[in-house]
């Protein structure tokens, strides 16, 4: 075969190979604008329990108070029980409709679904994996 025949062969083999590549590329990582999106409001105060994860055990009630500009996130998370409550700052962001949290002292932590006016998920108390279940109530 000569030079000019293989010419067209080599212009279709380099347009396959980019798509493959850029095909690839396209699926590596989530889209920039899925993990930005904030698709909930969660301002407001918030109250429910706290339990153990697995369900054994019951750390008592919370309270978060919170203000949402943007994605971002800042408030007071209170845990209470029969004889105290101990209040701490937190810090968080919404992405989609999962608001993540941790208080400034790193004690508490959470990252809990919202669904309307309820949230729930998975999260650190102080020593132990819990379990957060809240209604907004203001």
């Amino acid at each position: 075969m000569n030079q000019d025949a293989r010419r067209p062969m080599k212009t279709w083999l380099a347009i396959v190979l980019l798509l493959l590549v850029a095909a690839g590329c396209a699926h590596s990582r989530p889209d920039w604008i899925e993990s930005t999106l904030v698709t909930v409001d969660v301002s407001g105060v918030w109250r429910g329990r706290v339990s153990r994860a697995g369900g054994v055990g019951d750390f008592g009630g919370v309270e978060l108070t919170l203000q949402q500009n943007g994605a971002k996130v800042t408030g007071q998370i209170t845990l209470t029980s029969l004889s105290s409550a101990r209040g701490s700052r937190l810090e968080g962001t919404v992405s989609g409709d999962v608001f993540t949290f941790r208080t400034q002292d790193g004690t508490r932590s959470g990252e809990l679904q919202v669904n309307g006016d309820e949230m729930s998920g998975m999260g650190t108390v102080p020593g132990s994996r819990a379990r957060y279940e809240l209604s907004r109530r203001e």
